[in-house]
């Protein structure tokens, strides 16, 4: 059954593409497995999937140890400062940088391992109290200060998390939004910076997400079903 829902999303991801002209292979469709336990990863796994998405620290961290090394994670949630020396070997890829002394943390750890560090920076262009992220203004002046101080991380691209609505062409603006401050990083030149990641879409905007420019999808509830925090 969860191979089949993942199937599905894809089938819809690979819809959404041919409306619009593009490749499905620029799109990366990021199982998120926050509170699913290890055994609903295990399952997908053994039918090729390598992308998961995880929220919190710990619960990656935990995954990481005992799952197979080949699995490519994805930290999507809020990072504090303290608890990135826990996941800087493993994530493939921090989604959720908003802060020039988070990424100069990010810079710091990466450099006692001796690798680069590739992140997101994650923008609110809702601009919703309740969420973490810089605004689309600050986000150029930010970008320019952490490759400036920062040797061992390298901006991948923008990361944002689009409001809940029931209606996800409401989310269609968000997602322009977001592609066009792209395509203005790019024309900017900044050193060391090449802004080729787009993660933006989830279980209830993700095609829209596609049509508008997202090569990250990330999906939790429509492969895993409903979220247990009970765990």
């Amino acid at each position: 059954m969860l191979y089949e829902n993942y199937q599905k999303v894809w089938n819809n991801i690979e819809e959404a593409c041919r409306r619009v002209g593009r490749d499905p292979s620029e799109v990366t469709l990021i199982a998120v497995s926050k509170t699913k336990p290890n055994e609903m990863i295990s399952e997908l796994y053994d039918r090729g999937v390598r992308n998961f998405g995880e929220n919190k620290v710990q619960e990656m961290a935990g995954k990481y140890e005992v799952l197979p090394k080949d699995i490519c994670w994805h930290l999507i949630g809020h990072l504090q400062r303290n608890k990135v020396k826990y996941i800087i070997d493993k994530a493939v890829l921090i989604h959720s940088v908003d802060s020039l002394r988070l990424a100069e943390t990010i810079d710091s750890e990466a450099a006692k391992h001796n690798r680069t560090a590739d992140i997101l920076i994650e923008v609110n262009v809702a601009q919703e109290e309740s969420k973490f992220g810089v605004a689309l203004e600050e986000t150029i002046p930010l970008i320019e200060e952490i490759s400036s101080k920062c040797s061992h991380v390298r901006i991948r691209g923008l990361m944002t998390i689009a409001p809940f609505v029931s209606n996800p062409e409401e989310n269609r603006g968000i997602f322009r939004k977001l592609q066009k401050l792209s395509v203005d990083i790019n024309g900017k030149n900044i050193n060391n910076v090449n802004v080729d990641v787009l993660s933006m879409g989830m279980s209830n905007d993700y095609e829209v997400a596609v049509e508008e420019g997202a090569t990250m999808v990330r999906v939790g509830t429509s492969i895993f079903g409903e979220r247990n925090y009970n765990r």
